[in-house]
C-alpha cells in the first residue's frame, strides 16, 4: 500500500506543473463547493427570507403611523363637528322654550319702539325631513323706518334662530297722518328642535318612502 502510494506521488510529481496545482487545489474546491451548497446558499436563502419580512414591517408600520396622523385629524374633525353641534343647538331650541323666544321677540318690538298691532302665533308645521318644526307668528305693527330697522337688527343678534319673511310696508296717507309712520306686516318663524326619538321615526319614516315600489310577484312572494 504504501508503496502504491509513493508510486502515486511519484507519477503526480513527474506531471506538469499547472497540473500538480489543479490536482492540489481540488479538495479545496470540493470544501468550497460544500460550503456553497450546504451553508451559504440556505443561509443567502435566509437572508433574503428576512429581508422581504423587514420590507413588509415596514410597510406595516409606515401604514400603522398614517392611520395615527389619520386619527388625530378624526379626533380633531370630531371635535369641530360637536361644538358646530352645540352651536346649532343653541340657535335650535326646544320646544318648550320657544315660548321664552317668542316673548323676547315681542319685547324687543316694544324695546325698539314698535307699536304691536297683530301677535297672531299660527299652528307649527314640521320641517323639512321632519327633524325639526316651523312656529310661525302672524305679526302687524305700526312704527318708523327707523325703529323698524332696529328691531330687525335686534333679531338678527338673538341667539336662537328667527327668520323674517312675508314683509309687507305700507306708508299711512301722510294727509291724514303727518307723523311718517309705517303699517308693517311680517311672518316671524320660530324653529324648534324635536326629540330624538320623533328625529329617528322621521328619518326611519323618509327612508321608507325613498325605496321604490316592489312589483306584484316580489309582494306576493313576501306574503308566502
Amino acid at each position: 500500500m504504501a508503496l502504491s502510494l509513493n508510486l502515486n506521488f511519484n507519477r503526480i510529481k513527474n506531471l506538469p506543473r499547472n497540473i500538480q496545482i489543479l490536482i492540489a487545489s481540488i479538495p479545496s474546491l470540493i470544501l468550497i463547493a460544500l460550503f456553497v451548497f450546504l451553508v451559504f446558499m440556505p443561509k443567502h436563502k435566509e437572508i433574503n427570507t428576512l429581508k422581504d419580512k423587514i420590507v413588509k414591517l415596514n410597510q406595516e408600520i409606515s401604514k400603522s403611523e398614517e392611520m395615527v396622523k389619520r386619527l388625530d385629524v378624526l379626533i380633531e374633525e370630531n371635535k369641530a363637528l360637536k361644538a358646530k353641534l352645540e352651536k346649532l343647538k343653541e340657535q335650535l331650541p326646544e320646544e318648550k322654550e320657544v315660548s321664552e323666544l317668542l316673548k323676547q321677540i315681542s319685547e324687543s318690538g316694544l324695546q325698539s319702539g314698535l307699536e304691536i298691532l297683530l301677535w297672531k302665533p299660527e299652528a307649527k308645521r314640521a320641517g323639512e325631513g321632519g327633524l325639526y318644526v316651523e312656529i310661525p307668528v302672524k305679526v302687524e305693527v305700526l312704527t318708523g323706518y327707523h325703529n323698524l330697522g332696529v328691531f330687525f337688527s335686534h333679531i338678527s343678534r338673538l341667539p336662537r334662530l328667527v327668520n323674517i319673511s312675508d314683509l309687507d310696508l305700507r306708508v299711512k296717507d301722510r294727509k291724514k297722518d303727518a307723523t311718517g309712520l309705517i303699517n308693517a306686516t311680517f311672518t316671524a318663524r320660530t324653529f324648534a328642535s324635536v326629540s330624538p326619538e320623533e328625529a329617528a321615526a322621521a328619518l326611519d319614516e323618509k327612508a321608507v318612502k325613498g325605496k321604490p315600489a316592489k312589483k306584484g310577484k316580489e309582494a306576493q312572494q313576501e306574503k308566502k
